[in-house]
């Protein structure tokens, strides 16, 4: 079984925003990684679950309980992230 990708995210932060829309652009221009399922987690909206998990800073990436990410992203270190998945 596939270990999950989750994102952790801020609606109103611009570096959150960023990650997203660098998502999206890496989805459009890679079948394989618009195959990977994305769980995004709010923290404001979802506190508990992200209290279960060691960041800081947000966007941050977990595989499964391994951190990927943390802090501002770039379309390079999403990709990165991205990657790792496609690789367990």
């Amino acid at each position: 079984m596939k270990p999950t990708l989750r994102f952790f995210m801020l609606p109103m932060c611009p570096h959150c925003k960023n990650a997203v829309r660098w998502m999206d652009e890496l989805r459009a221009e890679n079948p394989a990684y618009a195959s990977i399922p994305v769980v995004t987690i709010n923290e404001r909206e979802q506190p508990d679950l992200a209290n279960q998990y060691e960041y800081d800073l947000v966007p941050t990436y977990y595989l499964d309980k391994v951190k990927l990410h943390e802090g501002v992203a770039s379309k390079e270190k999403i990709r990165a992230a991205l990657d790792r998945y496609l690789a367990t």
